[in-house]
């Protein structure tokens, strides 16, 4: 038996259900790291008096999802809190790239192809689409 079990099981009911946990899981793992990261700001710079006279952008090496991720794995709250905020863009690109496995499993390869270009202009305009 596959990892997604057979056919059968893959009804729409069982698709949306997954989807919704998908979505539900990672909607709150976004807000838990995001927290995260924001409590240990505050531990770290809650008592320095704020400056708001002149706008700081992120930091060279927060501009990246790398860069993001080394400084996450550092422990640095910037770092934590854009790694919650990619988490929460990657929730949706996640349930496009389940629903392209779920429709596959269903044999409805019409929407495969569709959500295949979904997934494509998705990935274009985070990648590419900036530029």
């Amino acid at each position: 038996m596959s990892v997604f079990g057979s056919r059968q099981k893959w009804s729409d009911e069982r698709v949306e259900q997954v989807l919704g946990n998908l979505l539900r899981v990672g909607v709150v793992a976004a807000a838990v790291v995001v927290a995260a990261g924001g409590f240990l700001h505050l531990a770290r710079h809650g008592g320095a008096p704020a400056d708001h006279h002149t706008f700081h952008g992120e930091p060279q090496d927060l501009q990246s999802p790398w860069g993001i991720l080394a400084a996450a794995l550092a422990l640095r709250s910037g770092g934590v809190i854009q790694l919650g905020l990619l988490l929460l863009i990657a929730t949706p690109v996640a349930r496009v790239v389940f629903s392209v496995f779920a429709f596959a499993l269903q044999r409805d390869f019409t929407y495969v192809v569709l959500t295949l270009a979904v997934l494509g202009v998705l990935l274009y305009s985070l990648f590419v689409g900036h530029a």
